[in-house]
């Protein structure tokens, strides 16, 4: 279909779900979709666990996520609008807890109290299934409103630390640090990379201006890298830091010649790492990446002993996370 109208038992009904919204009364929403609108404040536990930019991108997720969902006709048809309730929020699998600070910023956009709610456990937290995380109270449509976007966030990102974590267990003991990558949903690099710290990963660049990384395609039309990194630091005055993608030793031994900050190991097996760590001093990080499972991230992080790499780096904690599992019940007419 070349417009976003989803047609619902068009037969019977004869008109589509846009078409529906365009003839209900707006005036009858005590809660319009955006409740506050922008520019957003951002509550103070918020501000203090995310960076500006992180809370810029996440006012901007919780206000297209409420443009997306529309009005909540079905609640609003069936509660009274003064009528108030209690709801908390249960963690229905084994997890660890990401995105409590979002909670008071999701409330406040909704138009809520963002003190409304009190915490039953700390963020990073890990929990067992049963378990109460939070506790919230207002208007019984705003929470039900806020229900979904609570949870798809809490879920998500909490899903990104618990594959977070079982790939840092695996380098446990080997000095090696676990990174992500740019390999994020749209929009959500900043909080997903805010869990991967919560659960005991570093991040890598934020973007493209922290690092300037060279790989095959800037090598190739460069002519080698030395011309790359020489091209860069006549460009950029200062020059950010510079890694290079390097795909067998020779590479490695012209990046380190260039005297880059970091040089990555581009899908190399632990016998070609083992050959290629020792060729990088100390004071170059070097960066092991490219297909790394929970099965090979140990043996490639033991793969030289004598120099092991600084970091490991795995798209997946991203891009693969399955979702957490938290469900949100409700206590009507307790507040």
């Amino acid at each position: 279909m070349s417009e976003d109208v989803f047609e619902y038992h068009d037969r019977a009904a004869g008109a589509s779900v846009k078409a529906a919204l365009s003839r209900v009364d707006q005036s009858r929403f005590p809660y319009p979709v955006l409740h506050v609108e922008p520019p957003f404040t951002v509550p103070a536990d918020t501000a203090a666990a995310l960076s500006p930019d992180a809370c810029d991108f996440a006012a901007d997720l919780i206000r297209m996520s409420l443009e997306e969902d529309g009005p909540d006709l079905t609640s609003l048809g069936i509660f009274p609008p003064d009528e108030v309730s209690s709801a908390y929020i249960v963690a229905k699998q084994d997890t660890i807890v990401v995105g409590l600070p979002l909670v008071s910023f999701v409330l406040s956009i909704v138009g809520m109290d963002p003190a409304g709610w009190t915490a039953e456990v700390e963020e990073g937290a890990v929990v067992k299934k049963g378990t109460v995380i939070l506790r919230l109270k207002g208007h019984t449509n705003q929470l039900l409103k806020a229900e979904r976007i609570i949870l798809n966030l809490m879920t998500h990102l909490s899903g990104v630390g618990n594959l977070t974590r079982e790939y840092a267990a695996k380098l446990e003991g080997t000095g090696v640090r676990l990174l992500d990558t740019r390999k994020t949903l749209p929009g959500h690099r900043y909080l997903e990379k805010y869990a991967v710290r919560v659960a005991g990963g570093c991040n890598h660049r934020m973007n493209l201006t922290d690092m300037l990384m060279l790989k095959d395609n800037h090598i190739d039309a460069a002519g080698s890298i030395t011309r790359a990194v020489e091209s860069l630091r006549e460009c950029w005055n200062p020059c950010p830091p510079i890694e290079v993608e390097c795909r067998d030793c020779d590479e490695v031994r012209e990046a380190v010649a260039c005297g880059v900050e970091r040089v990555m190991l581009d899908n190399m097996s632990p016998a070609e790492l083992a050959q290629a760590l020792p060729l990088i001093p100390r004071d170059i990080e070097a960066e092991i990446s490219g297909g790394v499972t929970l099965e090979t991230i140990r043996v490639l992080a033991l793969a030289c002993p004598e120099r092991p790499a600084d970091f490991i780096s795995v798209g997946r904690i991203t891009h693969s996370a399955p979702s957490a599992d938290f469900s949100m019940k409700m206590e009507r007419g307790k507040a």
